[in-house]
């Protein structure tokens, strides 16, 4: 695979300038440009520069309104909507989040609904924004259905990432970010764009067989992590994040999409929980006993610091090269 080196400022320019050149306004490219780059910043490749070309063809078709203005309504002190009125996540997150901040610091546990919305990056920057302010964060979305519920081969549940992040006062909270697939999609694409082969188990082929090929999985069937523990993982987060929100179950995505690429609308939940209020005085010597405790065994690596380890680094990174090219070609 050829790669060429980005800078993390050319890689923001870059997702800014060819959202500005397919109808996002500067608020929606900002936001967009800005969860890109954080993603290719921590290593997350499959929700960086990756997606782009998705986003694009969401913008072009009119699926997505790159000029949304999202606008938020409390429906309880400690509930919160915002409508995205057709953006991407991210801009609707942006408004979202601050008022669910604020919600869970004066309650304790506040939920953000965002309706309304393509989601298309990743979860954790989420859950992370919640974190860093103190409180625990737990975020799901469902998608188009790829993943076969445990014991068939039929495709019901999107890959339904589910996001976790605690809060770890002057150091780096706890943060994983997980498809409830045994593996995301994009890293199944990514796989297959680079001719590499994926654990068996990953998924089916179109006729319900095994397989290691990510192309074939691609065009068959995802199956859940952990059988029927990961299937139910999958439901949930169609309830929450269908069934709470009142948006779309993955399999009405499917129905209602306009086939072109890009993320269907949906919904996403945000859950803040505050430690502070909920455990009291105390929690933070309390919970930092357990995770040193857990760091301290032998070969056990915490969620999310290869992550944060890998934003240390203010160095370029290597892009796929013909990915660079088909990003320019959009401009």
């Amino acid at each position: 695979m050829s790669t060429t080196d980005l800078s993390l400022d050319k890689i923001y320019s870059l997702a800014k300038n060819v959202m500005l050149a397919n109808g996002c306004d500067t608020a929606n490219a900002e936001a967009l440009a800005d969860i890109i780059c954080r993603a290719e910043r921590d290593g997350s490749h499959s929700h960086g520069l990756f997606r782009v070309p998705g986003y694009v063809k969401a913008l072009r078709s009119g699926k997505v309104d790159g000029k949304a203005k999202p606008t938020i309504r409390h429906l309880t002190p400690a509930v919160i909507q915002v409508d995205g009125h057709g953006c991407f996540a991210p801009l609707a997150q942006a408004v979202g989040l601050p008022a669910l901040t604020e919600a869970t610091a004066k309650i304790g546990i506040a939920a953000l609904s965002l309706v309304g919305v393509h989601h298309f990056a990743a979860l954790w920057p989420e859950t992370e924004y919640l974190a860093d302010r103190g409180f625990v964060g737990i975020a799901c979305t469902a998608y188009m259905p790829s993943v076969a519920p445990a014991g068939s081969n039929e495709a019901l549940f999107g890959t339904n990432p589910l996001s976790f992040a605690w809060p770890r006062p002057g150091h780096n909270p706890v943060v994983y970010d997980m498809a409830t697939a045994s593996m995301a999609m994009g890293d199944v694409q990514i796989a297959a764009r680079d001719g590499r082969e994926v654990p068996l188990g990953t998924g089916l082929d179109a006729n319900g067989q095994p397989t290691t090929d990510p192309a074939a999985i691609a065009k068959g069937v995802l199956l859940p992590f952990g059988g029927y523990k990961g299937s139910a993982i999958a439901m949930m987060v169609e309830l929450l994040a269908a069934g709470m929100t009142g948006e779309q179950f993955s399999f009405e995505a499917r129905d209602t999409d306009n086939k072109d690429g890009g993320p269907p609308r949906g919904g996403e939940m945000i859950i803040g929980m505050s430690p502070a209020i909920i455990a009291g005085d105390g929690w933070q010597d309390h919970v930092e006993g357990f995770v040193q405790k857990l760091s301290n065994i032998d070969g056990v690596r915490m969620p999310g610091a290869r992550r944060h380890k890998n934003r240390m680094d203010k160095g370029p990174r290597p892009i796929n090269l013909a990915l660079i090219e088909t990003i320019n070609s959009l401009l």
